[in-house]
């Protein structure tokens, strides 16, 4: 790669003085630009050294790869005359660059609740299960626990352990949202515990204490202020994380040393509390109840239209990063099961999912561009697992005709399943796996408004794109393919095996929270959920790529396997907090050799992902990558097989 040459490519590409602020990672020019719609994105598409595009966090990111990034990205400062940023000024940037109010608003609910999601899921999983034990007409007239009476005590433990994460669900939120809004998260932890007192009446059934007349109530300064508690309750935490926070921020600016240390917490808690139960949860909580009332009479009232209007939306909801605040609606939705039947986001998004995945996969098939073909291959599977990103940016988006077509398979597929009252129980894997998180006897329309979308995207996609894109006859096509073949049966292949560099639990790439990875962008690979924080050479070979906040490596094999080794999901805006590297590159290296060492509590601390990617950056040499997936794995295990035909 010539990095000046693909440098000066990016920068006309960016278009003349858009650029405000760059860094980069160890694959990924990370920058933000004044206005996207300035960007050749043709152009940059089209640049056969640069691996693809996407947009994040108000951050236009370009995958350059390990090793020629950081050549591209200094050649690319020297060229536009930006100076060079720190991870820390790049995130400044861009929060002063959002003035939209609605995308900010977006970006604190997830901030708030993406952390909160695995807690949610395990629950609302865990309550899929009971659902199944006690749910009646699944496997019979009686519900399995009265058919096999010995797992009713399994049967309760896992009613406990699912009700758990919703009961206490101001305890998770007051910690997230303290933290976001700069306080301390325990002091948060401690304010949503207040909310779910056992003294106080329960937040399931304030209603029928208030219609009843039985609600107890204190009397305090002249105020008769209700014991009510706030179970299942989303927005009246989120208020009172914030006056917590700004209280206690206020309290440490003006307040001293050891008075500061003993009374800021004091006073920040008990003024915290007193309004809390006063004035803003009363009013926080008749917000929340109409905005749960109002979405819950729209679906009832539309039934399946809502569900398809929405779906027909969706994905264009996406593009625009509004989806992510749909957790903070969603789990209210499930925070109140009894109430709401559980939430219609899921379905919708399954069926939107898909059929974008559906479309995708389409392109596959039909084009005759072989970057265009690698990227479809990857993105249409993990669309419609549910990561979507790198479908509708790298794919759908760019022929336009499979997007829309998308949306229409949605719309129909997503109203299917509002006519035939489908809901999710719990959060989960928005795609093709999505059944998991259904209400048990839901599950069949469930997974034929899946079938819907997916069979309509398709076959729509291929028969317009057959005559949109040009593509030759079927025979035609047959008889290239069977001499491919012929030549590639003709060629001896050999293997070369990658060993795990890290102790833990192999999973299949596709399903981390990083579309560039779990897109195949980068490469085939493996995904390692580590055990221990140290990391060790996973083959002999030279050190072709160190990083300054050592959470990558790149290495190159004896036999010409290049390999990408990254710790953790975006912990590279952990500037090295938590690493430590004993190697250097140029170094040689023999398999089992220690790498460096990551500090795993520091990144769960920090709110990323310790999950180790290993990726094969020039897989594209090889026919065929093969990655040991769902099972215990040690260092030194074989963890990934390169086949590799004689003539390469």
């Amino acid at each position: 790669m010539k990095h000046r040459e693909v440098a000066e490519r990016v920068a006309k590409a960016l278009g003349e003085d858009n650029l405000i602020a760059a860094t980069h990672c160890a694959t990924r020019l990370r920058l933000v630009v004044k206005e996207t719609k300035k960007i050749d994105q043709k152009a940059l598409d089209d640049d056969p050294d640069l691996k693809g595009t996407f947009e994040a966090n108000g951050q236009f990111q370009i995958i350059v790869g390990p090793g020629d990034v950081n050549e591209v990205y200094k050649e690319l400062i020297s060229i536009t005359g930006v100076g060079e940023a720190t991870k820390a000024d790049l995130k400044e940037v861009t929060a002063q660059k959002e003035t939209n109010p609605v995308m900010k608003l977006v970006k604190l609910l997830s901030d708030i609740f993406v952390p909160l999601i695995p807690a949610l899921v395990a629950g609302g999983l865990l309550m899929a299960l009971n659902n199944v034990l006690t749910g009646e007409g699944l496997f019979g007239p009686k519900s399995i626990v009265e058919m096999v009476p010995g797992i009713k005590g399994f049967a309760e433990i896992v009613n406990l352990m699912a009700s758990a994460p919703f009961a206490f669900l101001p305890i998770l939120i007051g910690f997230s949202a303290t933290k976001r809004f700069g306080g301390n998260p325990y002091l948060g932890a401690a304010a949503g515990m207040m909310l779910v007192m056992p003294e106080l009446v329960n937040g399931y059934g304030v209603a029928e204490a208030v219609a009843t007349g039985q609600m107890p109530h204190w009397d305090v300064f002249g105020l008769h202020i209700a014991q009510a508690g706030y179970q299942g309750q989303v927005l009246p935490v989120i208020g009172v994380a914030w006056i917590l926070a700004t209280l206690e921020k206020f309290f440490h600016k003006h307040l001293n040393n050891a008075v500061d240390f003993t009374f800021t917490p004091l006073f920040s808690v008990i003024i915290t509390g007193f309004v809390t139960f006063a004035f803003v949860g009363p009013l926080l909580r008749g917000v929340s109840n109409q905005l749960t009332d109002g979405l819950l009479w729209l679906i009832n009232t539309l039934g399946g239209v809502g569900y398809g209007l929405f779906g027909l939306g969706y994905s264009a909801v996406v593009l625009t990063g509004l989806h992510q605040s749909f957790p903070a609606i969603e789990t209210q939705l499930l925070a109140d099961i009894a109430k709401t039947g559980g939430s219609f986001l899921f379905p919708i998004a399954s069926a939107a999912n898909v059929a974008q995945g559906a479309a995708c996969l389409a392109i596959f098939f039909l084009s005759k561009n072989q970057k265009q073909k690698g990227l479809a291959s990857s993105a249409s599977f993990s669309a419609m697992l549910g990561i979507t990103e790198p479908a509708l940016f790298g794919v759908n988006l760019k022929l336009k005709f499979p997007f829309f077509i998308g949306l229409v398979a949605a719309g129909i597929g997503a109203a299917f399943m509002g006519f035939t009252g489908v809901r999710n129980v719990s959060l989960g894997p928005a795609g093709i796996i999505g059944f998991i998180a259904i209400s048990p006897k839901a599950i069949p329309m469930f997974m034929i408004g899946v079938v819907i979308s997916f069979v309509l995207a398709f076959a729509a996609t291929m028969l317009y794109g057959r005559k949109k894109l040009n593509v030759p006859s079927s025979n035609s096509q047959g008889t290239e393919t069977s001499e491919t073949d012929t030549t590639i049966n003709r060629k001896r292949a050999f293997s070369e095996e990658i060993t795990a560099p890290v102790e833990g639990k192999a999973v299949d790439l596709t399903s981390v929270n990083d579309p560039v990875f779990a897109s195949g962008t980068m490469g085939k690979g493996i995904a390692i959920i580590p055990r221990l924080g140290k990391i060790y050479a996973p083959i002999d070979g030279v050190v072709t790529v160190t990083s300054d906040s050592n959470h990558a490596y790149g290495i190159q094999s004896e036999k010409g396997a290049e390999i990408l080794l990254h710790i953790g999901i975006d912990t590279v805006k952990m500037a090295g907090d938590g690493f430590k590297t004993y190697i250097k590159q140029g170094q040689k290296l023999k398999k089992g050799d220690l790498l460096g060492e990551f500090d795993m509590a520091k990144i769960k601390e920090a709110g990323f992902d310790s999950t180790v990617m290993m990726i094969v950056t020039n897989s594209f040499e090889y026919l065929e990558i093969n990655s040991i997936k769902d099972s215990d794995i040690k260092v030194g295990d074989k963890a990934l097989t390169l086949i590799q035909s004689e003539s390469k």
